[in-house]
């Protein structure tokens, strides 16, 4: 029986029925291969092979139970953009060191294949014009996906940066900030409360309703009769202003 038939024998049986799983195993097993094959288009992409089947396993048993057998459309057609697209929101979601546009994660994706057609075809590396040109972006936003790639994975700050195990990463950055202590000093005098107490009274509740009650913006919204987008300038105001006013506060004296 091909997939089809198999789901739709499935889709025909009453719930309960003691062929309902049977069938559906035959099916999942059957394409396994199809979900197999897509997770090895990603591989060498920092995730480990394994994870990437399951991910497209799961993807596949979605397509399983989702697919219509009346709408007479191959189930490889159905499945295929499923399982892909699992793959994609794995590494979208999941693999990225920090977080990322998803636009400038796609990008990123095809900047690998890009730059082999091109070293293939004019048999040296392409420039960044070309890489851009090939692409159909700015340059601009070429040099943002090609910087946002360094961020796919972080390195450890406990990881050697010599070969030597004795020196960490984080050796070579950071200090201790001398403001520390007059920050400390400047909330435990409430400093902060002193520079909230100041704002208008809307703008604090909304500062309450944010981070106390932690409220959404559309959430907040609604609350106020107000729309999103006046919500989102409310806040950003607001702590742009405690932002500047606290900073000032621990600024060192003359």
């Amino acid at each position: 029986m091909t997939t089809e038939e198999l789901l739709r024998a499935l889709r025909y049986l009453p719930a309960g029925h003691p062929d309902r799983e049977p069938l559906r195993a035959r099916a999942i097993e059957a394409n396994l291969p199809l979900a197999n094959r897509l997770a090895r288009r990603y591989d060498g992409r920092g995730e480990r092979l394994e994870d990437l089947a399951q991910v497209a396993a799961l993807a596949l048993v979605k397509a399983i139970d989702g697919y219509d057998p009346d709408r007479l459309v191959p189930f490889a057609s159905y499945a295929f953009p499923t399982i892909v697209g699992a793959l994609k929101r794995h590494f979208r979601d999941t693999v990225w060191g920090m977080h990322v546009p998803r636009a400038t994660q796609e990008l990123v994706l095809g900047l690998r294949a890009a730059t082999g057609d091109l070293e293939q075809l004019r048999g040296r590396t392409p420039t960044a014009v070309e890489l851009a040109g090939h692409l159909r972006v700015d340059v601009d936003v070429l040099a943002d996906a090609i910087s946002a790639s360094q961020v796919y994975r972080l390195q450890s700050l406990s990881g050697s940066y010599t070969g030597n195990d004795d020196a960490e990463l984080v050796d070579l950055i950071g200090r201790i900030d001398p403001r520390f202590a007059r920050i400390d000093e400047r909330l435990s005098h409430g400093e902060l409360g002193r520079l909230v107490a100041a704002l208008p009274l809307r703008e604090r509740r909304i500062l309450a309703m944010r981070f106390s009650d932690e409220m959404t913006q559309a959430a907040i919204a609604a609350e106020l009769g107000i729309s999103q987008m006046h919500v989102s300038r409310l806040l950003r105001g607001s702590l742009n202003r405690l932002r500047v006013g606290f900073l000032a506060s621990v600024e060192p004296t003359a």
